[in-house]
């Protein structure tokens, strides 16, 4: 695959995520939120509440074709999760930027070499259009300066900044980050929370955010989808 062929057409402006009388389950065979009917539409913001073991981490993982789902529709950047063959799940996940709580970094590499072997993992090919788009994106996250700095010598916010950074690489449509300030203090929770509205904002990137960090959610107001009961709330 080429690099060109990476850049791949956007969604046009319609539904990022649609889900119809969904089912979500563990191992093909423990439910674990049935019934969810869920529409996010392209550049919008929601965040994603509910108690520890509502099944937030489990909707996550089933919009990236990782956890079983099943039901009337449900399609994601304009794939159908419930038809789609394996061979292609790189394409769906080309289109869609995950941010961890924990990071995941690779704490053995360098920053940038981090966000390398997403790239080479990804199809990317020629160097020299590598090395901007690696910089590109981290001048965008603030930490260009970074680069050649091993993650694990980096602070918690600065680590997160690099998640942040990678989920961003492929330029995807929809980002899904799973609680990302649940390991930061209230301070830098503000600034990867700033972060990722300005990016929401300036770039129109679909975003859905699993939290249970309520002072953000006060400071940064958008939509709010509730699991809860074993199912999806969606108040609008």
């Amino acid at each position: 695959m080429s690099d060109q062929e990476i850049v791949h057409p956007k969604t046009p402006d319609q539904e990022i995520i649609h889900l119809n009388d969904v089912l979500i389950s563990y191992d093909d065979e423990t439910p674990v939120l049935s019934h969810v009917n869920l529409s996010l539409k392209k550049g919008e913001f929601a965040y994603l509440i509910g108690k520890s073991g509502a099944g937030k981490t489990s909707l996550l993982r089933s919009l990236y074709a990782q956890q079983s789902i099943e039901g009337t529709e449900a399609s994601v950047c304009g794939f159908d999760l419930l038809k789609m063959k394996r061979r292609r799940l790189p394409q769906l996940r080309r289109r869609i930027g995950i941010v961890f709580q924990n990071f995941n970094l690779l704490n053995d590499r360098n920053v940038y070499d981090n966000l390398y072997f997403v790239m080479r993992a990804t199809g990317w090919k020629k160097r020299k259009l590598i090395d901007q788009r690696i910089m590109q994106t981290l001048e965008s996250v603030g930490i260009a300066a970074k680069a050649t700095s091993r993650t694990c010598q980096l602070s918690e916010g600065e680590q997160q900044r690099v998640g942040i950074a990678r989920a961003l690489i492929n330029e995807p449509e929809l980002i899904l980050a799973d609680e990302p300030t649940g390991n930061l203090d209230p301070i830098t929770s503000s600034e990867i929370m700033q972060l990722l509205t300005d990016i929401n904002r300036k770039a129109g990137i679909t975003m859905l955010i699993s939290t249970h960090d309520f002072m953000m959610i006060d400071k940064f107001q958008s939509r709010v989808i509730c699991c809860e009961n074993g199912t999806v709330v969606d108040p609008q």
